[in-house]
């Protein structure tokens, strides 16, 4: 959600400000002003030049560990999803704290690879759409291979890491459990609704409208701390005002729905009166996923042992937690391992501070060090097996 990325940037050093709404056409998605060990990695997608009949890039700034010739050594890769309103930019605002911290006080040495999901429509989720393009696939199967030819990295999935906040966590989700095989492990952080029971506060399936519940009680969908202090109705209502697309909700919109005859996503909801389009909320089950991991669990559960890990505020900002819970309930029946994390009293900002139990020196630091250490224990395993 748009004011919450904003204000978890801020604390995390990581945003520009500006949303890059034009996205490559606009001046804001240039490279910014060279950093010492920050490089823009940009290739033009067939995949989705054919999708949008024009050159469509793929975009990141990556962030070389240092001392390091990459191409000498195989480096396990950070995938870096932002959230709403982000981009690959933050790979220029973190490079260079975190090469210090690597040089001087031994921080997980990996390739940050920060991926720009920002798109006219909104944040396309790094998911394959009908309106926004096979992203997902233009990923695995063009960008990164290519990524880590130039960079020498680890061309396994044992050293492919992914991790997001908000709708980048939603993003790195998505990615692992639709690619199982292709990922070695997701750490996302306080995802977009994860099970449409609860798409904040909405039931999709049961619900005729998405600014009242069944009772008739308006939905609450941003708090701060205990208290609510906007309705979902109004969120929506301003951000329509604004712009009829780009906005946070016309951004689901655009990943998950069909298509509409004039060539526009359909909406999930009439954004005047509320009422829930019924075919729309079907076509959205396909990007459920809770649902989907129900579903094909005989299949997933194996190939996602041991790599979710996913952390949410029990107080989140935009009632992301409900979601969760819906799908830890799911998963704890079907004895997953999944890490899921619901840290009490935290929001969708502050989720990122010391914790003094689970992470003293911050969440990111903790979730880096992990992927290190599944890398380090892979290689050993690998090297025992061979004999090495």
């Amino acid at each position: 959600m748009r004011k919450a990325v904003v204000a978890s940037g801020l604390f995390l050093g990581l945003l520009t400000g500006t949303p890059c709404l034009a996205w490559q056409e606009s001046p804001c998605c240039a490279a910014p002003a060279d950093v010492e060990g920050v490089e823009l990695f940009e290739i033009e997608s067939p995949l989705l030049t054919e999708f949008w009949g024009r050159p469509m890039k793929i975009q990141a700034g990556v962030v070389l560990p240092p001392g390091d010739d990459a191409s000498q050594h195989d480096t396990p890769v950070c995938y870096s999803i932002h959230g709403f309103g982000g981009s690959h930019r933050e790979a220029w605002n973190a490079g260079a704290a975190l090469r210090t911290a690597m040089t001087e006080r031994g921080y997980p040495k990996l390739l940050y690879v920060y991926l720009n999901a920002q798109f006219p429509l909104g944040h396309h989720e790094f998911a394959d759409s009908v309106n926004n393009g096979p992203w997902g696939k233009a990923l695995t199967t063009e960008f990164i291979p290519q990524l880590e030819a130039q960079y020498g990295a680890v061309a396994a999935p044992g050293g492919r890491f992914l991790t997001g906040h908000s709708s980048g966590g939603w993003s790195s989700l998505w990615l692992q459990i639709n690619y199982p095989e292709y990922f070695g492990g997701v750490w996302s952080t306080a995802p977009d609704s994860v099970d449409f029971r609860d798409f904040t506060g909405i039931n999709v399936y049961s619900f005729e409208n998405a600014y009242v519940d069944p009772q008739g009680a308006e939905i609450p969908l941003v708090r701060q701390g205990e208290k609510w202090v906007m309705m979902l109705k109004t969120y929506a209502q301003q951000e329509y005002a604004r712009s009829d697309y780009g906005g946070q909700f016309a951004s689901f919109d655009a990943v998950f729905s069909p298509r509409a005859a004039d060539g526009r996503p359909m909406k999930l909801f009439d954004r005047k009166t509320g009422r829930i389009d019924r075919e729309t909320a079907e076509a959205w089950r396909k990007y459920d996923i809770s649902l989907t991991l129900r579903n094909h669990w005989e299949r997933l559960g194996p190939l996602l042992s041991g790599k979710l890990h996913i952390y949410m505020g029990t107080l989140d900002t935009y009632r992301l937690e409900g979601a969760l819970k819906l799908m830890k309930t799911d998963l704890d029946a079907m004895q997953s391992d999944a890490q899921i994390l619901l840290v009490d009293g935290r929001d969708h900002g502050n989720l990122f501070d010391p914790h003094p139990e689970l992470w003293p020196q911050g969440m990111l630091p903790h979730i880096h060090t992990a992927m290190r250490a599944s890398w380090d224990r892979h290689t050993h395993e690998s090297n025992t097996i061979r004999g090495k």
